[in-house]
């Protein structure tokens, strides 16, 4: 089987390095990788051209369209019977593509996604986001969890599809906002299979502060009511829960000014709840630091995506 890996990519040189190198250590080397420069002013062309005697490597630069149609320029010049998205910002295990081929060769999937890790080269912060978005403990906990998510719709950051999928497909609809999502909706719509391989993992560096892990959740939490808006129906009661979780907070806090007796009960499972997730994290990671940031990350991720799937809910409402 050889695969194609397409990585969009737009001023980020450093991280675009790093991915390539973790490329070179792969036990199954029947892959190709194109790298679709989208309009960056920090090209990375010589650091691919630092790879050329490593891996079957090809650059192209393009006018900037987003990471969505970047990903099509990269299909329809893709070679390989499946195509494979990797986020710039990923780092990819030796065994990745070994694990894929073996769960593909037993298992019929037109496409797949993996889940994400930290790796022990991330820094605290992003130990602490990476836990926020995978802990079972919190709503990102269930993105890459094939028991709870019902049918699974693969994410960009780590996603396969079979060539004919993208030739019934036509691939991305949308270049951002919630296009992982709509396609993977497309997909499964028109009759395709898709499925979690679980070993099949990369490591997702995500932000590297708290502030640019607000802003990105709150990204996707506008998104999921821009999938809405292409496919009605699809925004479930597991959704909105970071939102009800937003609301609640705010209704939590203001509490002590009109209800101090009903504050005090209801401090006592919030205070759980923290101390939940700081004792989980901390024991994870072997660091009580960790496990604070862990907190805060956690609260960020949720009223991150709440206040975004609020706002944009208001903005296609309010009229």
């Amino acid at each position: 089987m050889f695969f194609s890996i397409i990585i969009p990519v737009y001023n980020r040189p450093h991280e675009v390095d790093e991915l390539l190198h973790s490329l070179t250590k792969q036990t199954y080397k029947n892959f190709e990788t194109l790298i679709i420069e989208d309009g960056s002013e920090d090209r990375c062309n010589d650091i691919v051209e630092q790879y050329q005697d490593q891996l079957d490597i090809r650059y192209y630069y393009k006018e900037n369209s987003g990471q969505g149609f970047s990903r099509n320029f990269g299909f329809e010049r893709a070679k390989g019977d499946y195509f494979i998205v990797f986020d710039s910002d990923c780092l990819i295990p030796s065994h990745y593509f070994e694990t894929v081929t073996n769960h593909l060769n037993t298992h019929e999937l037109d496409a797949y996604g993996g889940p994400d890790r930290e790796h022990k080269s991330f820094s605290p912060v992003q130990k602490a986001i990476s836990y926020a978005m995978t802990s079972p403990l919190t709503t990102g906990g269930i993105r890459g969890n094939e028991k709870h998510a019902g049918t699974f719709h693969p994410r960009s950051f780590n996603m396969g599809i079979s060539r004919e999928v993208f030739e019934q497909t036509g691939g991305y609809r949308i270049t951002r906002m919630g296009e992982d999502i709509e396609f993977s909706i497309r997909i499964i719509k028109s009759g395709f299979k898709t499925g979690l391989i679980p070993d099949a993992y990369v490591y997702h560096k995500r932000r590297t502060s708290l502030k640019k892990f607000f802003n990105q959740l709150h990204f996707f939490g506008r998104a999921r009511i821009n999938i809405n808006r292409f496919h009605p129906g699809e925004i479930k009661f597991i959704h909105t829960l970071p939102s009800l979780f937003t609301i609640g907070l705010l209704l939590f806090l203001t509490l002590p000014l009109w209800n101090l007796n009903l504050f005090k009960l209801l401090l006592i499972p919030f205070i759980l709840f923290i101390s939940l997730i700081f004792a989980h994290s901390s024991t994870k990671y072997s660091s009580l630091y960790i496990g604070s940031l862990s907190v805060c990350a956690t609260f960020i991720q949720l009223t991150g995506y709440g206040t975004g799937f609020l706002s944009e809910f208001w903005e296609e409402h309010k009229e």
